[in-house]
């Protein structure tokens, strides 16, 4: 069986990943000289309480070549073919990290790597999808292009209190036109080939979901939904029941915001991922 690996940014309920085999590269968080492995060393609950009280700014950093060649080399024993899924190269060291160690390992298995251009429930989803027909015995290239067609059609539409975040992390993207001094807006962004983009300047936090309602209400069929925060379970708990309208409840994944992300989005993050039914 084709053995299926992501990044802790793609926000799989931990279940999952059992469930359906799939293997989770932890990206790295410091709090200055204290380092966590994402979803190993620290927690979401955790990662959002500390990004509150710390006084330091948190960063993020790619795994090193070193970590993957050791991953690789790990999963060989247990397999001749590994597909890799990771979050947008435009905006992580991440991809480059797995394409090196791929060359570091040489031949020990058929190694094939995938540039999602997408990040947390967009890129979630499509790994999902992928590891489940990589269990019914699909091919690892027909699975190569479901991970690039699910891809793109998977959206994360985010939302949050203040763009100060992104903007000290220096991974404002395009939003960077939604600044103009006012860094204390609601702005409501996504991913774009993979670059940070915004879709909309809202004025409160009331706004801001009715937007993601309206996403969701304006997309293509659903195949797919997700819904995720930070530290906001009312406006989590409201959310759900707005898109139950559009989408089963009962089919709806529900998760964490990943913490390697909400360090460049601060605490207060909502997010709606979906993938979007072929036109």
């Amino acid at each position: 069986m084709v053995k299926v690996v992501c990044d802790s940014t793609a926000d799989i309920p931990e279940e999952l990943y059992e469930k359906l085999g799939i293997e989770m590269v932890p990206i790295n968080i410091l709090f200055g000289s204290e380092s966590y492995r994402d979803r190993i060393d620290i927690t979401p609950e955790q990662f959002y309480k500390k990004l509150v009280e710390s006084k330091v700014f948190p960063t993020t950093a790619a795994q090193s070549p070193g970590y993957f060649a050791e991953l690789f080399t790990r999963l060989s024993k247990e397999t001749d073919e590994i597909l890799v899924i990771l979050f947008s190269s435009k905006i992580s060291a991440t991809y480059e990290s797995a394409i090196q160690a791929k060359a570091l390992v040489g031949n020990i298995a058929n190694i094939e790597i995938v540039d999602s251009l997408q990040t947390c429930g967009a890129l979630g989803l499509s790994v999902i999808r992928v590891a489940e027909e990589a269990k019914k015995g699909a091919k690892i290239n027909e699975l190569i292009e479901l991970a690039k067609d699910l891809c793109s059609r998977a959206h994360s539409y985010v939302v949050f209190d203040t763009l100060e975040y992104l903007l000290k992390g220096g991974r404002i993207g395009r939003a960077q036109a939604l600044l103009g001094g006012l860094l204390k807006l609601t702005p409501v962004l996504t991913l774009r080939d993979g670059i940070v983009t915004p879709v909309q300047r809202t004025r409160n936090r009331t706004q801001a979901i009715e937007t993601l309602v309206n996403l969701v209400k304006g997309a293509n069929k659903i195949e797919a939904l997700m819904i995720e925060h930070a530290s906001t379970p009312d406006d989590f708990e409201l959310l759900a029941g707005k898109l139950a309208e559009y989408y089963p409840k009962e089919k709806t994944l529900r998760s964490f915001y990943s913490p390697v992300i909400g360090a460049h989005c601060g605490p207060h993050v909502l997010c709606v991922d979906f993938i979007e039914g072929k036109q």
